[in-house]
């Protein structure tokens, strides 16, 4: 019998970067098989962990491996995970449901890693992905850190905002906001921040209409009524997606904040 986050497949994948190796794993969760990336650094030594957790649902948004490989090349460990039920993976894709529970075994895959500092795990969530990154740290109060990039932190509010994924949305949730609120609650980290333990960066162009501002408002607010470590960097001049150069510099920025965070 497998235990949660343990790696079962490993396969090397071609890598864009020499001092990265890429692998597809397959990692077990509640049963199920679930497919990811993991990028290491080929140099020796011990690293920060790092769990990427994608936007979008199927193959919107799918994991892309120059993401991936640009985080691992600051230093990092990384697994990304599919979520159940895509890519090849077991199980029905949800959407901030038990798809939780794909990045926290995700998490302890890269806890059990021999490269890894498992105090030093941190959780990037981009998207639909802020929403995961949250829904893990509360659950996981040794996460190191906590990214949310245009990040979801209200699915009710999701729902209001964009008619085209309320169709999918009623299909996975199984109905409205206003006929199942307390489905859309569980799906929501507002309402459980209470637990959260790691500090929070916060990421957002503010012309975005993939996932609007109000979403990263809430979410500060939220944090800081609590009293929670959080710190915001607002773009006014960008959309969900930021220009090449600045989203590098962006990258480079928020793993610096993360190694600061690790060091406290």
């Amino acid at each position: 019998m497998y235990h949660e986050g343990e790696i079962i497949e490993k396969q090397r994948y071609p890598s864009p970067n020499p001092t990265i190796n890429l692998y597809l794993v397959t990692y077990y969760c509640q049963g199920l098989r679930i497919k990811g990336f993991l990028a290491e650094p080929k140099a020796e030594g011990s690293y920060d962990g790092f769990l990427y957790l994608r936007g979008g649902i199927k193959n919107v948004g799918k994991v892309r491996i120059g993401r991936i490989i640009q985080f691992a090349t600051e230093g990092f460990v990384v697994m990304a995970p599919f979520y159940r039920g895509n890519q090849g993976g077991g199980g029905n894709e949800d959407f901030g449901g038990d798809d939780r529970y794909d990045a926290i075994a995700a998490y302890k895959a890269l806890e059990s890693n021999e490269k890894v500092n498992a105090e030093r795990i941190h959780v990037f969530g981009f998207s639909r992905g802020g929403v995961m990154a949250l829904l893990t740290a509360i659950h996981q109060p040794s996460v190191c850190s906590v990214v949310s990039w245009g990040g979801v932190s209200d699915m009710s509010l999701t729902y209001v905002e964009r008619k085209d994924l309320r169709r999918m949305m009623k299909r996975v949730i199984g109905g409205t906001p206003t006929k199942y609120p307390m489905r859309y609650k569980w799906r929501t980290p507002l309402y459980n921040l209470e637990e959260l333990m790691a500090p929070v960066l916060i990421i957002h162009g503010v012309k975005d209409q993939n996932v609007s501002i109000e979403h990263s408002y809430r979410l500060e607010k939220r944090l800081k009524e609590l009293g929670k470590e959080v710190t915001s960097w607002y773009y006014n001049q960008f959309t969900h997606y930021f220009p090449p150069f600045e989203n590098r510099q962006t990258v480079k920025h928020l793993t610096q904040w993360m190694k600061n965070q690790a060091k406290k």
